[in-house]
């Protein structure tokens, strides 16, 4: 009489009173007997403390002998055999180990011995497959000429060091002489792990390593924007790792090998989140997540929460809410097949909508409700402009980088309260002021949102309508922080964003921000002279008068000439 079993785990077939084994791999061609031997491994177990015994040893290598095609099982930590696999004589193929996760955040449980026939030992699909199935150790014995088993070769994974290695490869030895304690070896491995992660903030939600793929030779990688970008976002960076490249790859932006090296070193570090420094295509973040079984985001949906978690007023927040729903539309996927559509043909014509298209149907429905709701606030600040048109005063538009001291400028000339942080898109939500030149005339002043370089187009979508207040500006004061080493890239990308607006053409007065945090003050004349630009510190109010000269010279009866055609003023 049969006997209903519980489930087995992966590799194992229950069958009455005994279980019928899968051999993995290429087991064409094998004999009856030669099955029958392999299959008889998942009845062997090894000792606790043991990494590999000799008798164990000398039947795989017999096996592989025989049939010229290497031999590897894949053990558990109590030492029983959970896959039997079979080879070439080149190597190996191991199957899916999803069956095999453990509470262990490093190590699977699982260690691979396997048998080959080259005397140099490990291979780099051994080492590679060591750190990306997180094994807790690999072991390669060689066979002998006769099929008795030859020196053993072991590896294991290593913590983070100085010397940026992963693996640790002990010294080969025969099997009969492997006295190393498995079993403490371990518990002392894991032990070092866990007591690096106590210092890297492990407990945080998201642990992420920077990733760039640069296809400029002649451009410098520069993680700082980037870095303070997910800092900001609340997210703790652990590393950064590039790659120079002739063109971006199609499917993983890095080649494949790198990503390999970026998993290891995701894995080493114990990082949960890879974040690009590209915006990256749907098909490309799926590819990524696949392979390296890792959190992918990229640097737009970086910029997105920072946006999400900074607005304060309804406006912001529905022109936020409405740049990640554009984003995430054509990024929605479901991979659940029960709520598939019926195959195509005859019956093709489906129960309805699947969740995927339902799915995409409200957010299509968001948006369109979104759109209305920013139209009406459009009426409201055509109103207030309207208003600020007939008291006859001149605006001027405060523009910049992010980060940059616009809001600390708006303070310091205005004598406001206007919240101001040492971080990324501390403001979203355009404030304006009343500003009082030396010679008793007035105008409005206003503060802008932050822009970035390759600044998302769901966003620029999104904030087009605030601004294009831009265009209502008699003048444009763009704000440099000349103390950052990559400023004319900012000049550029700020420039770039206002021809898009269309607001170019209008006068603008360069401003360098924070000259007390620059290092050389005759370099920072030559650059006031070289960009048509003055020198301030928005946090020294005396330094602001050749500004305000300048300024009120712009808004003259004369009418308003442009900074470029005009003499810089003194530094």
């Amino acid at each position: 009489m049969k006997r209903l079993f519980p489930p087995a785990p992966k590799g194992k077939i229950w069958q009455g009173d005994f279980t019928i084994n899968k051999l993995y791999g290429n087991t064409g061609g094998l004999k009856a007997e030669q099955l029958r031997r392999m299959e008889q491994f998942y009845r062997r177990r090894i000792p606790a403390e043991q990494v590999l015994t000799h008798e164990l040893a000398r039947q795989m290598t017999e096996l592989s002998h025989e049939t010229n095609r290497q031999l590897g099982l894949l053990a558990t930590r109590r030492g029983e055999i959970a896959y039997v696999m079979v080879g070439t004589n080149k190597g190996v193929f191991i199957p899916d180990l999803s069956a095999y996760r453990t509470s262990s955040r490093r190590f699977r449980g699982l260690r691979l011995l396997h048998t080959h026939f080259d005397a140099n030992g490990l291979t780099d699909d051994d080492l590679t497959d060591l750190a990306l199935l997180r094994l807790d150790m690999v072991c390669a014995v060689a066979v002998g000429q006769d099929g008795l088993p030859g020196l053993a070769h072991l590896a294991h994974l290593i913590p983070e060091n100085t010397e940026n290695r992963f693996w640790d490869i002990l010294p080969p030895a025969r099997p009969s002489e492997l006295h190393l304690d498995f079993v403490a070896f371990m518990k002392d491995l894991e032990g070092q792990f866990s007591r690096q992660d106590k210092s890297r903030k492990i407990d945080a939600i998201d642990r992420a390593l920077l990733i760039r793929a640069e296809t400029d030779p002649s451009r410098e990688n520069s993680w700082h924007e980037l870095r303070e970008l997910a800092e900001t976002s609340g997210v703790n960076v652990f590393d950064a790792m590039s790659q120079s490249r002739p063109q971006i790859d199609p499917r993983y932006v890095v080649g494949k090998g790198k990503l390999e090296e970026i998993v290891i070193r995701a894995l080493q570090i114990d990082a949960n989140l890879l974040i690009f420094d590209h915006e990256l295509a749907p098909a490309q973040i799926r590819s990524i997540a696949e392979f390296t079984e890792l959190r992918v985001i990229d640097r737009t949906q970086v910029i997105l929460d920072i946006f999400a978690r900074r607005a304060r007023t309804r406006e912001s927040k529905i022109q936020v809410e409405l740049a990640q729903l554009k984003y995430r539309l054509p990024r929605l996927i479901h991979r659940d097949t029960s709520l598939s559509r019926l195959a195509g043909g005859i019956g093709g014509t489906g129960p309805g909508e699947t969740k995927l298209e339902i799915d995409r149907r409200r957010v299509r429905e968001r948006i369109h409700r979104l759109e209305g709701e920013l139209k009406d606030i459009e009426k409201g600040r055509g109103q207030r402009r309207t208003r600020r048109d007939k008291a006859g005063l001149p605006v001027i538009s405060i523009v910049g980088y992010t980060n940059a001291g616009k809001s600390t400028l708006l303070n310091a000339l205005t004598q406001s309260r206007v919240f101001v942080e040492n971080r990324l898109f501390a403001t979203l939500d355009p404030k304006s002021a009343r500003l009082r030149f030396p010679r008793d005339t007035e105008a409005v002043i206003t503060d802008t949102v932050g822009f970035i370089r390759d600044l998302p187009k769901e966003l620029f979508a999104a904030f087009r309508s605030t601004l294009e207040e831009l265009h209502e500006a008699d003048v444009l004061v763009h704000v440099i922080d000349v103390s950052n080493t990559d400023f004319e890239t900012h000049i550029q990308a700020v420039e770039t964003v206002l021809g898009e607006i269309g607001v170019l053409q209008k006068p603008i007065v360069r401003l360098f921000n924070k000259k007390d945090l620059f290092p050389d003050k005759d370099v920072l004349e030559n650059l006031c002279r070289r960009f048509e630009a003055t020198a301030v510190s928005a946090l020294e109010t005396q330094s602001l008068t050749h500004l305000l000269n300048r300024l009120e010279d712009y808004l003259g009866d004369a009418g308003i000439s442009s900074p470029h055609t005009a003499s810089p003023p003194p530094y």
